[in-house]
């Protein structure tokens, strides 16, 4: 039963991200998935209940291709650097309109949602900084609460509908190495920077 809701709920996803969430009725979602509505409601129990639970196979789907990728093999820029790839992969596979649609018509889930991704971003950053410390590649005097909340801050900023930046310059392949380059240049040691140069270096080698 829940593999069977996992595998409704991630083509659930697929549909608001292609439609939209507001214009999906119950009717179409139900005719898009080949089932009847009465079957649909087994699932869940309306609307609001489907876009919730969509967003948690989501958020459980991330983390899952997150956990599949890191290398705990790799020292902590670049592991960063690594992790700029699958942002920058995210940040694609977005849709400004489902986003819109949720925050308008259902900001409690997208609260709880935003709230949830913005703390493990969080957690991943100040995780990352402790290992540069203890890997002698980042600043001791680098407050690790106080830089990952001012990377959230920018980040937040960046995605916000009214923006400085358009969803076209956020999916640019550049738009997130240049955040992170900015990031890591800002805490890491001479060392540090070392590593960062080395991983440009073999980046414009591959090319």
């Amino acid at each position: 039963m829940e593999n069977e809701l996992n595998s409704l709920l991630t083509r659930v996803g697929k549909l608001f991200f292609n439609y939209g969430i507001k214009s999906l009725t119950m009717d179409d979602i139900a005719r898009e998935l080949g089932i009847s509505k009465k079957t649909l409601y087994q699932y869940v129990s309306n609307k609001e209940d489907l876009v919730e639970k969509t967003l948690n196979n989501l958020d459980c789907e991330k983390d899952k291709e997150f956990e599949e990728n890191v290398d705990y093999t790799l020292n902590a820029v670049e592991s960063l650097w690594k992790v700029n790839f699958m942002v920058s992969k995210m940040i694609r596979e977005q849709n400004p309109s489902a986003e819109f649609d949720l925050k308008k018509y259902y900001p409690k889930i997208y609260s709880k949602f935003r709230v949830n991704r913005m703390e493990k971003i969080k957690s991943m950053v100040i995780n990352n900084i402790r290992q540069g410390k203890k890997e002698g590649l980042y600043r001791e005097d680098v407050d690790e609460t106080l830089i990952a909340k001012f990377y959230l801050s920018r980040i937040n900023h960046s995605m916000e509908i009214n923006s400085v930046f358009t969803h076209a310059e956020l999916s640019d392949p550049n738009f997130m190495p240049q955040v992170i380059q900015y990031h890591i240049r800002g805490i890491a040691n001479s060392q540090g920077i070392k590593v960062l140069e080395q991983l440009l270096l073999n980046e414009k080698s591959n090319i």
